[in-house]
């Protein structure tokens, strides 16, 4: 099968119209005109072709939750988000954490999904903090890497001996990152906001001892450990170290905690962990990630059914969705405002991700498989949380107007998704 991108623009130091001739799942060829009868044609004209996006941090919820997502229509979400590689984590019931279990999941992922699917495996059995360490070595094969997102290890010396095992096997520790008896109950961040609602909330602290607390471990044992859902200044300041000192530490972003503060919170839609700190934060995690201190933007994408979000702010289950609005919500609001550019946005969404997850992809360069989003710049359009794909409507971005969607994505050289804007003859 062959199929030929015309006349779209990619995207190097500034955007370049080119032809991207794709065959069977491959990119075989990039030039400044293609010419090939046999091929499907795809005009491209007036819109961006970008490699897929790479989302190191969701939920599916399938298995045990399926109510609230599941790999079908997680999977669809991802697609439309212009994602075509996602990393669900494993706190599902039954709990990843085994080679039986994963070979369960992938099944469900072979035979519903509808872009590339690289799980974690928990770090403990069953997430718990006094559980066994997994077997590493029988699953490094097929998971991103080793999470206990949701939790967290507790324990340094469970957390010690976990990152020896991993770092025997090069695999990757990616931690969620939480000292639970500095939480005393709260559920949002301590501010003004808070206190006017009579809410419980927290300090940055459990979020930054935990990093500082990981971090020498990484040291101390050579791992490769990436923090998830980084919030926090004091977090940034802790990373920014380790990478001077050559640690191999990575971390990521989610656009929530970029575009919003705790003053913004109105409602249980607003509600996730970590939760929105305040601007000095904000701020610090914007510089941070346009630096490069922090390497990529992840959705932490958390799908609740609405009467568990009905529950209002003190007993609503944590999380947001996002995959969906990452993409046009990190564009309008970094690259189209000058503080970004479009190349830095590829970077977070695309190439460094690939990079941590020991990826071929990422790139568009001949040779390389087909994995591909096309985007509409200039087209704005509302978010409709009642248009999403996702069975999770749990979203504080409702409302907002946003350019750079994307308008048709492919998996191994095939559409697996394309928006009713987009009809393939360009515009």
């Amino acid at each position: 099968m062959k199929t030929l991108l015309k006349n779209g623009k990619i995207i190097k130091d500034q955007l370049e119209k080119k032809d991207i001739l794709i065959i069977d799942d491959k990119i075989a060829e990039i030039a400044d005109v293609i010419d090939c009868p046999q091929a499907i044609i795809i005009d491209c004209t007036g819109f961006v072709i970008a490699p897929g996006f790479i989302d190191m941090h969701v939920h599916l919820r399938e298995p045990g939750f399926e109510y609230k997502e599941t790999v079908k229509t997680g999977t669809q979400a991802a697609a439309r988000g212009g994602y075509t590689l996602i990393c669900p984590m494993p706190n599902t019931n039954p709990v990843c954490d085994s080679v039986e279990k994963l070979k369960r999941f992938l099944e469900i992922v072979k035979k519903d999904a509808l872009v590339k699917v690289r799980p974690y495996s928990s770090i403990t059995t069953s997430l718990s903090n006094h559980g066994e360490i997994v077997d590493m070595a029988a699953m490094i094969n097929d998971v991103a890497g080793f999470s206990n997102d949701g939790v967290g290890i507790q324990n340094s010396d469970v957390m010690y001996q976990a990152m020896l095992k991993a770092s025997d096997i090069e695999a990757m520790i990616a931690a969620h990152c939480e000292d639970e008896n500095m939480l005393f109950g709260g559920f949002v961040h301590r501010g003004i906001k808070s206190k006017t609602n009579g809410w419980t909330s927290m300090t940055s602290l459990p979020e930054s001892l935990q990093i500082a607390r990981d971090v020498l471990i990484a040291e101390e044992t050579d791992t490769r450990y990436h923090v998830c859902h980084i919030s926090t200044k004091e977090g940034v300041r802790i990373i920014k170290d380790a990478k001077e000192r050559g640690q191999k530490v990575t971390c990521e972003v989610t656009p929530h905690h970029l575009l919003l503060v705790n003053h913004d919170v109105e409602n249980s839609d607003f509600k996730m962990n970590p939760p929105l700190r305040g601007i000095d934060d904000k701020y610090a995690l914007i510089h941070a990630l346009i630096e490069g201190t922090i390497d990529c933007i992840a959705t932490d994408h958390a799908p609740h059914a609405q009467n568990e979000k009905d529950l209002g702010m003190e007993k609503a289950p944590f999380g947001i969705v996002g995959l969906e609005t990452a993409f046009p919500l990190i564009y309008t609001n970094l690259v189209k405002t000058n503080m970004a550019s479009l190349s830095q946005a590829i970077k977070w969404f695309s190439i460094n991700p690939a990079k941590i997850l020991n990826l071929e992809s990422g790139y568009l360069v001949g040779g390389r498989t087909a994995d591909l989003t096309i985007l509409d710049l200039n087209n704005k359009k509302t978010i409709d949380k009642s248009q999403f794909y996702s069975k999770g409507r749990n979203t504080p971005f409702e409302g907002w107007e946003c350019y750079g969607w994307p308008v048709l994505t492919m998996v191994n050289g095939l559409v697996v998704y394309q928006d009713e804007s987009f009809n393939r003859k360009g515009k």
